[in-house]
């Protein structure tokens, strides 16, 4: 079963480079490269929050996707062991 794996979007806007994880979070950048490198930073402080203090109690209403969650903990667990999360966040990695 393939993994999940958040669309990425590129836009311009004023004259810089706008990349969004689609249902996440969007970074700037004056190229593509520094709207990825804030993209990673961003979402790395999204995945390590979730690793350390988790989702805490929420209204049946507001309950997150388990898939995208999934996601994100994935992100975390390749930071913790030191490794670069952008070949899974940019959904470069093969299907395992």
């Amino acid at each position: 079963m393939p993994r999940y794996t958040p669309s990425l979007r590129v836009s311009e806007i004023g004259g810089r480079v706008r990349l969004s994880l689609v249902g996440f979070r969007h970074a700037d950048g004056a190229t593509l490269q520094e709207a990825a490198d804030e993209l990673v930073r961003r979402m790395l402080l999204v995945a390590m929050a979730l690793r350390t203090d988790g989702i805490g109690r929420m209204p049946y209403a507001f309950q997150p996707d388990p898939d995208e969650l999934q996601f994100i903990w994935e992100l975390g667990e390749i930071a913790a062991r030191g490794e670069d999360i952008r070949e899974r966040l940019f959904g470069l990695q093969d299907a395992a």
